[in-house]
């Protein structure tokens, strides 16, 4: 019926056992461009961008291969389930195919700069563990906007809303299913998430840390994700305080904190070293929020993966328009940032006001500090030289990428 169908075939048998016979399914790519492929994956930072053009750490190659185990076993396990449940297990397989795997790598990377050597199947379990959350919340945070692409392809709601409307459903009904199908195969990749990281071979004490910074940061993330839309909803604009501690919530700590923490528990670090490695993170994952607020609003369309000034057209309350209104000149930069919602002209003119008013300058001032504060704790910090070159390269890549 037109829509997203798994790629293997179902048995006579099989099609009248699941959801009363109607696989109710059509066409599916497959791996590599599916809803979502080589995109949903490359999503850093705020999960809408990637400015990673090179990853600087030494982590074993094999990295993709932990990824791709994971993503086999199921869309493996959902064939085995039926028509439906194998759409859904392709689905998720596909929006998390591809990309720069930069959770997963970081994971990696921690575990071989605290000693931790070649990596192990635990390891392997915590990296691609880290990788589908990211891609789960990526999937839910696209229904929360309503949004139907991911860097100018069709998501996985798009993908199916497309499939339902060529069925001949209406526009209504077809957003609803389309949202419907990423909710549960956000779900369904939260869920194998947290089988791989809970599943993770590991002593008794470092697992139990390893699920305590899970807990942690599914809540916070989620909490994080709550302020987000508080703050486009509400009629009160938020503080250039709230917008920070947000960025940290939504974005830092499941971004680059936990799996830097992950990946040294694995490899048996001690709890202070653990604790600032986390800290570090935390400042290294706002400092690249920040410079992902200014890549939307002055990046060019390589870097943001998207049309220029995409932030400012859909006027997202981001740390440099909360700097913005603080500043003496907001009066005349507000009705100017109106005009962004009118095309190319009306862009370049809110970029020019934000430069003028002193925003950019401050946002990239407070990058600076931010990275200056990671760099200061782990300079001080008891953890191995490797893991402070690991910091520095990632600094680096930060830097890099400010537009």
């Amino acid at each position: 019926m037109g829509l997203p169908r798994n790629d293997s075939k179902i048995t006579d048998s099989e099609t009248s056992t699941a959801a009363g016979g109607d696989a109710g399914v059509g066409t599916h790519a497959g791996p590599g461009s599916g809803p979502g492929a080589g995109t949903a994956a490359e999503a850093v930072g705020t999960r809408t961008r990637t400015g990673f053009d090179r990853t600087p750490f030494d982590a074993d190659t094999s990295v993709d291969e932990m990824v791709d185990r994971a993503l086999r076993r199921l869309a493996d396990k959902g064939r085995d389930r039926g028509p439906r449940a194998a759409v859904i297990a392709d689905a998720a397989r596909d929006a998390a195919t591809g990309g720069k795997r930069f959770r997963p790598r970081l994971v990696a990377s921690a575990h071989l700069a605290f000693g931790g050597g070649a990596p192990t199947d635990a390891v392997a379990d915590v990296a691609a563990g880290f990788e589908l959350l990211h891609t789960a919340f990526v999937i839910h945070d696209d229904v929360i906007d309503g949004d139907v692409e991911r860097r100018g392809k069709p998501n996985v709601s798009g993908v199916f809303r497309a499939g339902a409307r060529a069925a001949g459903a209406s526009y209504g009904r077809a957003a609803r299913f389309g949202d419907a199908a990423s909710i549960l195969t956000g779900d369904v990749l939260l869920y194998e998430a947290t089988r791989l990281i809970a599943g993770a071979g590991l002593p008794a004490g470092p697992h139990r840390r390893l699920l305590d910074l899970l807990d942690d940061v599914i809540l916070v993330s989620a909490a994080g994700e709550l302020a987000d839309v508080e703050y486009a909803t509400l009629p009160t604009p938020p503080s250039p305080e709230a917008v920070l501690a947000t960025a940290r919530d939504k974005t830092a700590v499941y971004s680059i904190s936990a799996p830097l923490q992950a990946g040294a528990l694995i490899a048996g670090a001690p709890g202070d070293a653990v604790a600032a490695l986390g800290a570090a993170g935390r400042s290294l994952g706002l400092a690249f929020q920040l410079a992902d607020d200014l890549i939307g609003a002055f990046g060019t369309a390589g870097q943001a993966g998207r049309s220029p000034g995409a932030d400012l057209r859909e006027g997202k309350h981001t740390a440099l328009i909360a700097l913005a209104r603080r500043s003496d000149e907001w009066p005349e930069v507000e009705p100017v940032l109106a005009l962004a919602r009118t095309g190319t002209e009306g862009v370049r003119a809110a970029q020019e006001a934000l430069d003028a008013c002193g925003a950019r300058k401050r946002v990239n001032a407070l990058i600076d500090e931010t990275l200056a504060a990671a760099r200061d704790r782990w300079s001080r910090a008891p953890i191995p030289a490797a893991a402070r070159r690991m910091l520095g390269d990632l600094t680096d890549v930060i830097e890099e990428r400010v537009p």
